[in-house]
């Protein structure tokens, strides 16, 4: 059999570890999965005099100085936009490597695969089998629930983040904010849910949430400032958004709830300004509403046949 074939051959089920060994043994070269946050998580026992390869099995992750030089070089960018594999080339590598990126079951990118081409130079057939590993990987992982809550953190995190002014150079933090923008096109809405008129509310926070994770498994949830935080793409179809929000059967149509979304946008790195959109759309909203819970930015809108404004 052939590299593609032995790896799709692989059986499922006997864990990461298992299957990492396996392909090394196929390709015969050293592998590595790691989490989003560059954070290691099984590697193969293989000695090699490759500098980055090293600074992760030693360290268990990669340090600022190698993520900038990752971004420099132009490899956190390939691997965003990448649709699972690249092949990672630069003078500035003692060896070529291959990267593939990694999902749980909700389609978030939780990790990636790297096999580093020290041992054995890389043949043509290579790519398509790698790929077809990280396939395997993703079957491995997807149903587990450690990868489902970590993705679902993930992106709470990083709009936390974002929100913070945390993250404020694209150059490194690339391919973590890549991970949002994935399944979504075009401009972006960014909504605040406010629960807070209700009795308990920080427990109603995680448990509308939750809901609303269950109903709309296409946004982006995050928790911030009392608010759930709820990221939208043009692509969702879910205009207009007063009369889906307010269906009979959406978590949003219990007494109390309140939704404020901001105009539409593309720069991730400008999400606290459209945050701050949403959030005076949903207080001046709230001051004049009748029956009507969610408020659109700037009043009317094209998309909405309601108004936020008397």
């Amino acid at each position: 059999m052939n590299k593609l074939q032995q790896i799709q051959a692989l059986p499922k089920g006997k864990g990461i570890q298992y299957l990492l060994d396996e392909a090394s043994r196929i390709f015969r070269n050293p592998i590595a999965m790691f989490d989003t946050y560059y954070t290691l998580i099984a590697y193969t026992d293989v000695v090699t005099d490759d500098p980055l390869w090293n600074e992760l099995i030693s360290t268990g992750t990669f340090s600022m100085k190698t993520q900038e030089f990752f971004a420099h070089e132009c490899f956190v960018e390939d691997v965003a936009n990448a649709d699972k594999l690249v092949v990672i080339k630069s003078d500035k590598l003692k060896y070529d490597r291959m990267s593939a990126n990694v999902f749980n079951r909700e389609r978030i990118w939780v990790a990636v695969t790297v096999i580093v081409g020290c041992n054995t130079p890389f043949e043509p057939d290579d790519p398509a089998a790698f790929e077809a590993f990280a396939d395997t990987l993703t079957s491995e992982i997807q149903d587990d629930e450690h990868y489902i809550a970590f993705g679902r953190a993930y992106h709470d995190d990083i709009i936390n983040k974002l929100l913070n002014r945390q993250i404020d150079d694209p150059w490194v933090y690339t391919a973590h904010v890549q991970i949002l923008y994935a399944g979504f096109e075009d401009y972006l809405y960014l909504a605040v849910v406010d629960v807070r008129q209700n009795d308990t509310f920080r427990d109603r926070l995680t448990h509308f949430r939750d809901l609303l994770v269950r109903k709309y498994p296409s946004f982006k949830f995050a928790i911030y400032s009392d608010y759930i935080i709820m990221m939208i793409s043009s692509k969702n179809n879910i205009f207009p958004f007063d009369l889906i929000f307010g269906t009979h059967d959406n978590p949003l149509a219990h007494d109390n709830i309140f939704v404020g979304i901001s105009s539409g946008f593309e720069n991730l790195y400008e999400l606290h300004k459209y945050y701050h959109e949403a959030v005076t759309a949903l207080k001046e909203g709230m001051k004049c509403h009748s029956d009507q819970r969610v408020f659109l930015h700037g009043g009317k809108n094209k998309l909405c046949t309601r108004t936020s404004t008397p």
